[in-house]
């Protein structure tokens, strides 16, 4: 495809706007912001006001709970660590993590949690960075002892209590089996929280702190983080979960006093991350040049081509297809179509009109963040309409299709 890319043209980017808008003044989404940028051009629309019922408008600073779209940008934490030798992609985590040494495995991922067998091998770095540790959100294991163990302890976010300290968290993380054989098959989220832990481990700083020098800082993202400061709340917007039967908006989170409002006890590296649409837009852009920014070198060309390409076995690969086709309801084309790379999702065959190689994710607080070298093209669509309605599924995937038809050659 070469690199002379063009960007858009004027009439694809008022249809951009025109579908963006449509689902605003519909009353669906009450707003949102979306960077999309191609071949040097920049464009932003900010639609819409903060809350459903009106008040300040949507602006390119506002602020949004990034939720599951922090695992890409969360997990360049450890891949600093690979390019300096302070971590080995094969080393057992266990000299970090003894909390983990000795795992034990369920017989059956149904069955109770003393039917178990040892674990064949122990968990090295490349099974949290893939997510095929052997522990996981496993939505067809709902209701079973180990998944109900898993939110009983506190070792999700998004549940009325919050998760424990980082050391208590593993703690009680270590006090479970796992659920498959280390680097059997792939689980999604609990291994970006857990490499959140590793970081830590290693460098003997909190893991924010690291993330902040080595990747916010040295790409000015400057409202990127775990939580928000008092001076800026009044550009966060509450997060909605509206009613799944009736619409009616309910606020999950406010911005004063709500989760954000504080650093958290748990740096969740899954989904804990605020930021902008500017802040994402420098960082996926640094992926797009090969780990570059500006002058400064972020992150080594190989280790950007390791986040970024598929790294699952076809055997690991039908648990990713599984989630990707069966959770129809937030199914929203860009993650469905193909693998998993470190911390992202990475297509593989060309189900839309996204092109092989797209990489990044999607978070349930109605965020997309995605970059695709082929176009040599960044999109980013933040929202803070959770998915407990098709709403904000059907407004990212017209998001992409209206993109792609934007491009200009």
């Amino acid at each position: 495809m070469g690199q002379s890319k063009s960007g858009f043209s004027a009439a694809g980017l008022r249809t951009l706007r025109d579908v963006l808008t449509r689902y605003v003044e519909s009353g669906r989404i009450p707003g949102l912001v979306a960077l999309v940028s191609r071949g040097g051009q920049t464009h932003v629309e900010a639609v819409g006001t903060m809350r459903h019922d009106g008040g300040p408008p949507m602006r390119r600073n506002t602020i949004f709970r990034m939720a599951s779209t922090s695992k890409p940008v969360s997990v360049a934490a450890a891949m600093v660590l690979l390019d300096e030798c302070r971590l080995r992609l094969d080393d057992p985590v266990q000299q970090w993590l003894p909390e983990l040494a000795d795992r034990r495995v369920l017989t059956r991922v149904d069955g109770p949690l003393d039917d178990t067998v040892p674990a064949r091998r122990p968990i090295t770095v490349r099974d949290l960075l893939t997510s095929t540790f052997g522990l996981g959100m496993d939505m067809t294991a709902l209701g079973t002892p180990i998944m109900n163990a898993i939110f009983e302890q506190g070792l999700t976010p998004n549940l009325p209590e919050p998760m424990p300290e980082p050391d208590e968290w593993l703690r009680r993380l270590g006090a479970l089996p796992l659920m498959h054989q280390p680097g059997e098959q792939w689980q999604y989220h609990i291994s970006n929280d857990l490499l959140g832990v590793l970081v830590a481990r290693v460098t003997g700083q909190p893991f924010e702190t690291f993330l902040r020098e080595r990747i916010f800082d040295p790409l000015g993202m400057a409202d990127t983080g775990f939580h928000v400061p008092a001076d800026k709340t009044d550009r966060l917007p509450p997060l909605y979960a509206p009613d799944p039967r009736t619409g009616e908006f309910h606020v999950w989170d406010e911005a004063e006093g709500g989760r954000h409002s504080q650093p958290p006890a748990f740096p969740g590296g899954g989904g804990g991350l605020v930021s902008t649409a500017d802040d994402y837009h420098a960082y996926f852009q640094m992926l797009l040049n090969h780990g570059r920014h500006g002058s400064e070198r972020i992150l080594s060309r190989p280790a950007v081509e390791l986040m970024t390409t598929n790294r699952l076995t076809p055997e690991q690969q039908a648990t990713r297809d599984a989630m990707a086709r069966n959770n129809v309801h937030i199914s929203h084309g860009q993650g469905q179509h193909g693998g998993w790379g470190f911390g992202m999702a990475v297509r593989t065959y060309r189900g839309d009109y996204a092109s092989v190689g797209q990489f990044g994710w999607d978070g349930g607080s109605g965020t997309a963040t995605y970059a695709d070298p082929a176009e040599q093209l960044t999109g980013i669509l933040l929202t803070q309409v959770g998915m407990s309605v098709p709403d904000p599924a059907r407004l990212i995937h017209d998001f992409w299709t209206t993109l792609y038809q934007a491009i200009d050659d």
